[in-house]
């Protein structure tokens, strides 16, 4: 179990939650409750409704689709954020790929907290686009190689 210092910590240092005030922090992180995943163990599977944002506070998570990795998280990353906004099932699968800690925060009190502190909302949409902006990147890298080996053929 962490103490509240280790949650705010972990907590503060999530992008979505980076820039707002500590007495905020506190009570966001001292709701959230604290679970454990076996290495193996899918923490959800795509296509599954979903509701809660995580984050990994110990060990390493994988974010997949099939057998195709799209990312590898670890301590202080957060995922499973965009369920929380849209009634869309999850786009993706997450296996822990290690004995694996998580906060969870559902969509319930993440609205709250909303409510309470906009700058969230701002600040997830941030963190939405980024992952956009990321993904975007890696197509056109792998559109810019089919068309290099396109064109040497």
């Amino acid at each position: 179990m962490l103490t509240s210092i280790e949650r705010l910590l972990l907590v503060r240092g999530v992008p979505i939650f980076k820039e707002l005030r500590d007495d905020f922090l506190v009570r966001l992180a001292s709701i959230m409750n604290e679970v454990s995943y076996p290495s193996g163990k899918m923490i959800f599977a795509q296509g599954q409704e979903g509701r809660s944002l995580y984050i990994v506070v110990a060990g390493k998570v994988r974010v997949h689709i099939g057998d195709k990795d799209l990312a590898i998280l670890d301590k202080g990353s957060c995922f499973g954020e965009m369920s929380l906004f849209d009634a869309e099932p999850r786009s993706a699968s997450v296996t822990a790929i290690s004995n694996c800690d998580c906060l969870v925060l559902t969509q319930q009190q993440l609205y709250e907290a909303i409510d309470e502190t906009p700058d969230i909302a701002v600040n997830i949409i941030r963190l939405l686009s980024r992952r956009i902006r990321s993904q975007n990147d890696q197509l056109n890298k792998q559109n810019d190689q089919l068309n290099a080996l396109q064109a040497s053929k």
